[in-house]
């Protein structure tokens, strides 16, 4: 083996070994974002000393992947259940593919008119989904992820899990939170994102 060979290879490895810690660090980052929108949220349901008590998998990268977008065309709608009993009308946007752990994954992504309304979220679009981790170290009733129509390019769409997020739901009662339907259940264990909150029952705020 040349030297010259071993040198591309240690090339390659340290290369691998810093991307994956900017990774690490960008999804740290995320993180950190994704807790202090609770402080700006005045409905929020947690407070400054609740957010010592979020959980979640170490970043892997491994569930960042490509999914193959097709678009629907829904004009009727269908009523989402949610954990408060209210019905929240949403829409199919379409749905993705892809493999992710030897399995092969289809899951369908909604908009809502209502919430279209709103600045900044015209283009918001929502996956809800639940999976084998639900109930055991992640919440029960399903987590989310949030996209935008403009992340969809050339029919693609990069799906981070590690980006997964729990709703409010998860951590006090009254909110009317979205229940993934059942056509967006995997049937394996998503662990990746965010976790069951940690902080005791009998001392969560609400």
């Amino acid at each position: 083996m040349s030297r010259k060979f071993n040198l591309w290879i240690s090339f390659v490895l340290l290369t691998q070994f810093v991307y994956g810690q900017n990774y690490q660090q960008q999804i740290e980052k995320y993180r950190q974002q994704y807790k202090a929108e609770f402080l700006k949220d005045e409905h929020s349901p947690l407070q400054k000393t609740d957010l010592a008590y979020l959980r979640f998998y170490k970043p892997n990268e491994s569930y960042k992947v490509q999914a193959k977008f097709t678009e629907l065309t829904d004009t009727i709608g269908f009523d989402m259940q949610t954990h408060s009993g209210k019905i929240k009308k949403y829409y199919v946007y379409g749905f993705v593919t892809f493999t992710l752990k030897q399995q092969f994954c289809k899951l369908y992504i909604y908009y809502s008119k209502d919430l279209a309304k709103i600045a900044g979220l015209e283009d918001y679009l929502f996956l809800p989904f639940t999976d084998a981790t639900n109930s055991v170290s992640t919440f029960g009733g399903g987590r989310y992820l949030d996209f935008k129509i403009k992340d969809i390019q050339q029919g693609k769409l990069i799906i981070d899990f590690n980006k997964c997020y729990n709703p409010y739901c998860a951590f006090a009662e009254a909110y009317s939170c979205p229940i993934p339907p059942k056509e967006n259940d995997l049937d394996f264990k998503i662990e990746s994102g965010e976790k069951l909150f940690g902080k005791p029952a009998s001392k969560k705020s609400h």
